[in-house]
């Protein structure tokens, strides 16, 4: 079995000929030796686990991506003929369904092993409101291992598993992968189905990934990814996958008064390093104003969302709250508080700071920020079980409120080799924009994945062609990346694919006329006209439609000559339309053109 078991790494040993059947009991031998039985609520039986991999057939990663590869689900998600506790014995019950995403990923070939230890019922970004053993941090016992997430987090950080399933309602599938030096993914609400998952804020809910690499957490994601009629709150959401990353991405960072370390210097130095590792790649980030999101955050706890959490236990909070943790029931019992005029109140206040938050947007394209601001002693939480809570999901709190997707990598260690890491954040739907910045800053940190010492491998470039049926379109003027209408590509689940110059067959112009910024590109005969800076998106068929439809003339769509031999569609000019334009080939492109033609 491979050091660290990144997909891979696995697959790679099962196509040189290593006997699956040794790798799996290697990883029963290692939870066993881990020597932390918190990790785990329950383990599938081995004799089960060799019997669902026999029976997979021989090794095939093209029909089963997932072929042979371990993994964990936090308990309480359903796993039929198992237990689900949601760390609340008194709650537990045994499963008669397997939850939706669970079995698209068995039938993608993964092999589960067992169910995670968490914060009761899913409540907390500590990993200690458990009425079990609490989970050991897997790079320093003496911190918490974060939750709600805990054991999955510790699972796969310490090399148990090659992922691990966690949820994420306020942070619970981010704060634990930081403090754990692990990636976590936090897909796009309604992405992948909550069906069979224990809520806690139904309405905020989702599955997450645990992984040692952006890339193992982004096939996990894709392997159970997709739309649930049988979920209420399932959404039929465009996710590109993962591109090579836009030039003209640009990249916020929370300013000032919004970078909150609680006055560690060390976090404080280990979020800057890491942040000039992000900007290498980049280019600077631009300061954003967080007043919005920090609002945002303050009414996950403090305003009425407590009482969906409420509601999701209510059979237990009103007949048997003796059940439950002493500060999960402090916490949840605060929803008595609240009225239902209350909860009108707060969805009016959300829209309005939804709308601010989403301003954001129109500036930059990802935002960077702190996975926690410094990590908490176990010391800390038995000091004071409320405030370090809070204060991890200082930069977490307020995602979900805001319908955001978000992706935690580990960054550059802090001085004293305890991990600080980066969470990446954009709109709905642009997890795959993560996914490729996430994996490149990673690979950059020149950390190694979780408690081992095996380094991040360099991460892989996409192919940079459409796949399937999707369509390539190539655009020169504002919807390139970074520029004022590129948003309307993205809304679309447009997928970056390619940079790439024009054959030297056109003329390129700047319209008259509005809107402003016009650029009109018209083809010449071969070798008379400039090369052309263009961006090359994947767009579905459907996409496609909706984008063209609403080009205005003169401008349509052609058949465009790209250096590279390709030949994707592309914005044209009619002849007519450049009468009276200004040409402005000389700049190489619309970029160029802005950056130096007179305002």
């Amino acid at each position: 079995m491979p050091p660290f078991p990144t997909i891979p790494a696995l697959h790679a040993a099962y196509a040189a000929g290593d006997d699956p059947r040794t790798i799996l009991a290697e990883v029963y031998r290692r939870i066993a030796a881990a020597g932390d039985p918190s990790i785990f609520l329950s383990l599938v039986p081995e004799a089960e686990a060799a019997a669902a991999l026999a029976a997979l057939g021989p090794f095939d990663p093209v029909g089963r991506p997932l072929w042979g590869i371990p993994f964990a689900v936090k308990d309480n998600v359903d796993v039929a003929g198992m237990a689900t506790t949601a760390a609340c014995p008194g709650f537990a019950y045994t499963a008669t369904e397997t939850a939706h995403a669970v079995e698209k990923l068995l039938a993608a070939g993964a092999i589960l092993v067992g169910k995670t230890n968490l914060d009761q019922f899913a409540t907390g970004l500590v990993g200690v409101r458990t009425p079990y053993p609490v989970p050991r941090n897997a790079l320093d016992p003496a911190y918490v291992p974060g939750g709600s997430s805990s054991g999955s987090a510790v699972a796969v950080a310490r090399g148990l598993v090659a992922f691990a399933l966690g949820t994420d309602t306020a942070g619970s599938g981010r704060v634990p992968a930081g403090l754990n030096n692990v990636v976590g993914l936090k897909p796009s609400l309604g992405s992948v189905s909550a069906r069979g998952m224990v809520p806690a804020c139904r309405t905020l809910d989702t599955l997450s990934v645990f992984a040692g690499t952006v890339a193992d957490a982004d096939a996990a994601f894709r392997a159970m990814a997709g739309y649930d009629p049988a979920d209420a709150f399932s959404r039929s959401l465009p996710v590109p996958a993962a591109s090579a990353v836009p030039p003209g991405l640009r990249l916020g960072v929370p300013d000032a008064q919004g970078l909150d370390f609680a006055g560690d210097a060390l976090s404080e130095a280990a979020f800057a390093a890491s942040l000039a590792d992000l900007e290498a790649l980049v280019g600077a980030g631009r300061p954003v104003d967080f007043a919005p999101m920090f609002a945002t955050a303050r009414l996950l706890y403090t305003g009425p969302w407590v009482a969906e959490r409420y509601q999701a236990i209510r059979a237990v909070i009103e007949t048997r709250p003796e059940i439950l943790h002493p500060t999960t029931r402090a916490v949840i019992e605060n929803a008595k508080h609240f009225s239902a005029a209350d909860a009108f109140g707060g969805l009016y206040r959300l829209a309005e700071l939804r709308r601010a938050a989403d301003a954001v947007w129109d500036a930059v394209d990802v935002l960077a920020v702190p996975t926690y601001p410094r990590p908490r002693t176990v010391a800390d939480l038995a000091a004071d079980p409320i405030g370090p809570n809070s204060e991890l999901g200082t930069f977490t709190n307020f995602v979900n409120l805001l319908d955001w997707c978000a992706l935690a990598v580990p960054g550059r260690f802090r001085a004293d080799t305890f991990p600080a890491g980066v969470t990446l954040l954009a709109p709905r739907g642009r997890d795959g924009l993560l996914a490729a910045l996430g994996a490149r800053l990673h690979a950059a940190s020149g950390v190694p994945i979780g408690a081992s010492a095996v380094p991040v491998p360099a991460a892989t470039e996409p192919a940079g062609r459409a796949a399937g049926e999707a369509i390539e379109l190539a655009v020169v003027g504002a919807h390139l990346s970074g520029l004022a209408l590129n948003g309307e590509l993205t809304r679309l689940g447009a997928r970056f694919l390619r940079a790439v110059a024009t054959a030297p067959d056109y003329r390129f112009y700047a319209l008259p006329g509005g809107p402003p910024h016009r650029p009109g590109l018209l083809r010449v005969a071969a070798g008379t006209g400039v090369a052309i800076e263009t961006e090359v998106w994947e767009l579905s068929p459907d996409a496609f439609g909706r984008f063209v439809s609403a080009i205005p003339e003169p401008l349509g769509i052609g058949t465009l000559h790209l250096s590279d031999g390709t030949r994707p569609k592309g914005f044209l000019v009619e002849a007519e339309g450049v009468v009276g334009a200004e040409e402005i080939g000389r700049y190489g492109g619309w970029r160029g053109y802005l950056a130096r033609a007179p305002r």
